[in-house]
């Protein structure tokens, strides 16, 4: 009788990629438009709106953060004129600084992996998640890699 080949099962789960041994370098910044990575790691939206035409099931949040998003007010004043961005950049970290709280618990995430920040706009160099990823790893950074107490 002739020896049967073994069933195909689900194979092996693919690869995880490597995770930052530095917890600054955990922090990263993707468009809510393109499409989940394994190595995004945890997915947050920072964005107060949700992103026109993108579907929930396509988004694969793991959190939305509307109350880290800069006040409804900010984000008007700023999409009048992109011009306004060393003054945005002051403004939104002005409020960014009313929130440690919120600061600290988005820090805390990149001890145990990776975090994407997500966000809609169109301009990848100059919108809100640069200026959250950018303290958030001011954050980390002031403790040596540990979120500190401020």
């Amino acid at each position: 009788m002739p020896e049967r080949a073994p069933e195909p099962g689900p194979g092996p789960a693919p690869p995880r990629p490597p995770v930052p041994d530095d917890p600054v370098d955990r922090i990263r910044i993707k468009r809510a438009y393109r499409a989940a990575r394994v190595s995004d790691g945890k997915r947050i939206l920072v964005d107060r709106l949700w992103p026109r035409g993108l579907a929930k099931d396509r988004a694969r949040l793991d959190q939305w953060c509307k109350d880290i998003a800069p006040s409804d007010a900010l984000r008007r004043w700023f999409h009048v004129d992109p011009g306004r961005w060393e003054e945005f950049v002051a403004r939104y970290r002005a409020e960014l600084a009313t929130q440690p709280g919120l600061l600290r618990d988005l820090a805390a995430l990149a001890d145990s992996g990776v975090v994407t920040l997500l966000f809609a706009s169109k301009d990848e160099d100059r919108n809100n998640a640069v200026v959250l990823r950018d303290c958030l790893r001011a954050e980390i950074g002031k403790g040596g890699g540990a979120v500190s107490e401020a």
